[in-house]
C-alpha cells in the first residue's frame, strides 16, 4: 500500500500544539473591516483550536501529525 500524502494546503493553515491539538486562525479578518466593530476585529485576530469531528477529519489529512515515533 502506498504512503499517505499530506494535504499541503492544510499544513499552511494549521499548526499542531504540544498536546496534539490543531491551532487555527479565525476567518473574516482580511477585508470589509470598516463595517466590523473594534471588539470583533480584535477577537478575530486571536487564534483558536479546531473542535470535535472537524479535528478528527483534519488529522486524517495530516498523516504525520499526532503520532508517536
Amino acid at each position: 500500500m502506498p504512503k499517505m500524502k499530506t494535504k499541503r494546503s492544510l499544513v499552511k493553515r494549521v499548526k499542531v500544539t504540544g498536546r496534539g491539538k490543531l491551532k487555527r486562525y479565525k476567518s473574516g479578518h482580511s477585508h470589509l473591516l470598516t463595517s466590523k466593530s473594534k471588539t470583533r476585529k480584535r477577537r478575530l485576530r486571536q487564534s483558536t483550536t479546531v473542535e470535535g469531528s472537524n479535528e478528527r477529519r483534519m488529522k486524517k489529512l495530516l498523516p504525520k501529525v499526532g503520532r508517536s515515533k
